[in-house]
């Protein structure tokens, strides 16, 4: 499956389909999500366990993430697992949530909804500053989970106002648990960017920070939501020292305006605590690591995956070439020279112009990604053409 691929919902509907329905109850879907690092913004795994050996990125993990856990909801709240009737129902939702008209011609509703899941996901759709930059999937996608439950159950007429509403709490439990701190970390800057750069359904130039949040706390949301929140508050609170008394006041108040009990918040506190420590090296918002190594990481993630995409087209127009061919497999095992690493180059260069996925190496900069490419170049195996084909039974 490749998530960044037209039919790839379809072809994780045929995958999600030949399973049994793993969560059957909303508790253990969120605390699933949680534990993969969803619920704070990140995607460490997929929610479900699939048995194909994909390096998916985290914009695409993203992705399966939130349709998987969209499918989830979409069972619970009909008792339904038809997946043709969960896509023709999200795609509705999603474009009143975005005011468009959904096509009412079925065939095309999958790729519509494909559509609407990558504008959704991605904060900046710009490759090149994708490799640039830390922060590049939607960290409020839980949101979407929250909303879509509430749709399908009838308890909300305007599911944009909703969205609105629960994305106003969120910004201002971030913003006003930071201000509890006597002091402020690279961490927290981190965090309040992402959060704002998230926000979809709200203005990020009219929002208001002040003290009304806690009263629009106890109006219209329920018990998944009111854990969503504290989750989020103690994320925020979160750093890799003790928490300071001040912001324990700060976390409790806001408990008691949920009306969560003690328990209740200390295991949302001790939790964010343990999965940080758990995954401190996976964790992209932790590392402060220099701008060349930053750089350096994110590209090889970008060549990874473009590899992977195009590898039987790769080896075909590779194996066209019989002085490339040569120069590659040497190159694994011996220094170049500057002649045959010119060559390499320009031949590499002229096969990537031919394919459309692979054009960031023809454009300006782009040679300084071939040392990438040419170390990736072992792991370049043989795989379908059509990652997102379906098989008919």
């Amino acid at each position: 499956m490749n998530p960044s691929a037209q039919g790839w919902i379809d072809k994780l509907g045929s995958l999600i389909t030949q399973k049994d329905v793993t969560f059957k109850s909303f508790d253990s879907l969120y605390y699933r999500l949680r534990d993969i690092g969803f619920i704070y913004g990140m995607n460490l795994e997929t929610v479900i366990y699939f048995e194909e050996d994909n390096a998916w990125s985290e914009d695409e993990l993203a992705k399966i993430n939130l349709i998987t856990a969209l499918y989830h909801i979409y069972h619970i709240e009909n008792k339904s697992d038809n997946f043709k009737n969960f896509v023709i129902k999200l795609a509705e939702f999603y474009s009143k949530l975005n005011n468009e008209t959904i096509l009412s011609i079925e065939k095309n509703t999958s790729v519509k909804l494909e559509k609407l899941i990558h504008e959704r996901v991605f904060i900046d759709d710009n490759i090149i500053s994708k490799t640039f930059n830390k922060i590049l999937t939607n960290s409020l996608l839980n949101v979407d989970i929250l909303v879509f439950k509430k749709y399908l159950s009838g308890k909300v007429n305007d599911p944009v106002l909703h969205a609105k509403r629960l994305e106003n709490i969120i910004i201002n439990l971030t913003y006003h648990t930071l201000n509890s701190k006597e002091e402020k970390t690279k961490y927290d800057l981190q965090l309040v960017k992402l959060f704002e750069s998230s926000l979809s359904y709200n203005s990020k130039d009219k929002r208001v920070f002040d003290g009304t949040y806690r009263d629009e706390l106890k109006i219209g949301f329920d018990s998944n939501e009111y854990k969503y929140f504290m989750d989020l508050a103690c994320l925020a609170a979160w750093d890799d020292r003790s928490l300071e008394y001040k912001e324990s006041v700060f976390i409790y108040g806001i408990g008691k305006d949920l009306d969560l009990d003690e328990d209740n918040i200390t295991e949302s506190l001790n939790y964010v605590e343990t999965f940080f420590e758990v995954h401190k090296d996976d964790v992209q918002i932790l590392r402060d690591s220099n701008p060349v190594k930053q750089l350096y990481d994110n590209s090889a993630k970008l060549v990874n995956k473009l590899i992977k995409r195009n590898s039987k087209r790769l080896l075909k127009e590779i194996s066209e070439s019989k002085e490339l061919l040569y120069l590659l497999s040497k190159s694994t095992i011996k220094e170049l020279t500057a002649e045959e690493k010119k060559k390499i180059r320009e031949q590499l260069l002229d096969i990537f112009k031919a394919i459309p996925s692979l054009a960031i190496f023809a454009l300006p900069g782009g040679a300084i990604l071939l040392p990438l490419f040419v170390k990736l170049i072992p792991k370049l195996l043989p795989s379908a053409f059509d990652d997102n084909r379906v098989e008919e039974e």
